[in-house]
């Protein structure tokens, strides 16, 4: 209830527009360059590393995988997508909102961030470059540069450079100092009503209305919503043996909506932008019901 009520004052906000044009891109990004970097710092550097790498992290990936091709599998056959519009078509189908709405669910929900910390750097390190690489092969402009980039996206972003920094405070074996960790504390406990507040005011848009538009919007949902967290279950409880909150944390992750990055990819890329656009608004709508769901069954 916390979660989705501020995500309601921000969408109430954005609707009237009670904090001017730009508010929802300035408070998303002190959000994800500020505090989000600064909670999750905090939160590593009092972890064990070894918690990082746990089965559930391979069951996420799986399921994120299999329906990463599903979605390129769709977008290539049933909606005739051209490549790089394909990448994007299955990242939006796959990839989740491990920021904005992630670490708030893991926050309030699990009560325990290291298991999205460990899937979002996958997304990060693994998926991300996917993605690239496909959509890449099929613009190619200014490879060059683009191709750099790619390769400094581990340190251009801060919520994977703060989490690698506080898993290597937390594995030397270091004390952080009260001059580091209380001016950390306080930007980390603005994170999780930014974010969700900026969330909130991303969702006024409108979804799209020519019919086969709804069509390819509606599989993509579905796989998001439905399909990805059933298969993490599914491979959770069957194939890795997964229980009790181990499972929760991990189908709750699974079920978490689209990320915004697949609307920030298809506008630096010049690819269209109402597909990502309305599966992330759509995606985000249904996960206040599927989510809840989720945590009513497993929880």
């Amino acid at each position: 209830m916390p979660i989705w009520t501020i995500t309601a004052f921000g969408w109430g906000a954005g609707r009237f527009n009670l904090l001017g044009d730009q508010a929802q891109q300035v408070l998303g990004r002190f959000a994800f360059t500020f505090a989000m970097p600064s909670l999750l710092f905090l939160t590593m550097a009092k972890s064990r590393p070894g918690e990082l790498a746990q089965p559930g992290v391979a069951v996420f990936a799986l399921s994120l995988v299999a329906v990463f091709a599903a979605g390129l599998i769709a977008s290539r056959r049933l909606f005739r997508r051209k490549k790089a519009e394909q990448a994007i078509g299955a990242m939006a189908a796959s990839y989740v909102n491990s920021a904005n709405l992630g670490i708030p669910v893991a926050v309030h929900v699990l009560h325990d961030t290291s298991f999205i910390v460990a899937a979002a750097l996958f997304q990060m390190l693994f998926i991300t470059p996917l993605i690239l690489v496909l959509i890449e092969l099929d613009v190619r402009r200014d490879a060059g540069r683009r191709w750099l980039r790619m390769l400094q996206l581990p340190i251009r972003n801060p919520v994977v450079g703060a989490s690698a920094a506080g898993v290597a405070v937390a594995a030397l074996g270091l004390r952080l100092p009260d001059e580091v960790a209380s001016p950390l504390t306080i930007l980390g406990g603005g994170a999780v009503p930014a974010a969700l507040f900026a969330l909130g005011m991303s969702l006024t848009a409108r979804a799209a209305a020519d019919p086969g538009e709804r069509a390819e919007r509606s599989v993509l949902v579905a796989l998001k919503i439905a399909v990805q967290p059933l298969l993490a279950y599914a491979l959770g409880r069957w194939a890795f043996g997964l229980g009790g909150h181990e499972l929760f944390a991990v189908v709750l992750c699974a079920g978490l909506p689209t990320a915004q990055n697949a609307f920030i990819f298809a506008s630096e890329y010049r690819l269209d932008t109402a597909l990502p656009r309305d599966t992330v608004l759509l995606s985000t709508l249904l996960s206040m019901a599927s989510l809840s769901l989720i945590a009513v069954l497993l929880g």
